[in-house]
């Protein structure tokens, strides 16, 4: 499949993508990525399409020959505060801002920009056409993931190794069991729902 004409453009261009939309507890994580053309990545994707020990390969890889790579979050208190788009927002904010390098166009996975002063488009499945938001999918993802593999230890029992935050089985067979902790995203309705449930059996 040829790659989108942007992608051709000798300018600096970041790919932006978010993970941790959906889950019930940890933070939103965005990364953006200015690809160098000269040192091209074999094997990028959409991060979900990709195993877990491809994800991390790819991720060094991405972070060894990239011209920048900029990472950006929003916190649960953040999230459940201005509620999870407008935190995402936020955090695809944050990642561009980190970038050492200025973009002179930014594509972001999704049908909305975050608010940024410079050119921005928004692609939907994005994160499927541009190798610069396959890159960022891949960042944010494993980024957010190790970070939610140390819950396991801060907040034992709930198994966030294993689902990273998603509302599985597993994560609600644990909040009836153990309740709600200060990681668990409280504007969430499953989260509501057993806080609700606590108050009730008070």
């Amino acid at each position: 499949m040829e790659r989108p004409i942007l992608s051709k453009l000798n300018i600096l261009i970041a790919g932006v993508d978010e993970a941790g939309r959906g889950p019930l507890a940890g933070p939103v994580v965005a990364a953006a990525v200015i690809l160098n053309p000269e040192r091209p990545i074999v094997g990028l994707n959409d991060s979900k399409k990709l195993s877990p020990m491809k994800r991390e390969r790819l991720y060094a890889e991405i972070l060894a020959h990239s011209i920048a790579v900029g990472i950006g979050k929003s916190s649960v208190l953040e999230i459940d505060e201005i509620n999870i788009l407008q935190a995402t927002m936020l955090a695809m904010q944050r990642a561009v801002q980190a970038l050492s390098h200025r973009p002179q166009k930014v594509l972001i996975d999704g049908n909305r920009c975050p608010i940024l002063d410079m050119p921005s488009q928004a692609i939907i499945g994005g994160d499927a056409l541009e190798p610069a938001i396959m890159a960022a999918s891949i960042i944010a993802k494993v980024t957010r993931d190790r970070e939610m593999e140390g819950y396991e230890a801060l907040y034992p029992g709930y198994g966030f190794a294993q689902h990273k935050g998603y509302g599985t089985a597993l994560h609600l067979s644990a909040l009836e069991r153990l309740g709600v902790a200060d990681c668990h995203r409280q504007s969430f309705a499953p989260i509501k729902l057993a806080i609700l449930a606590v108050a009730h059996l008070d």
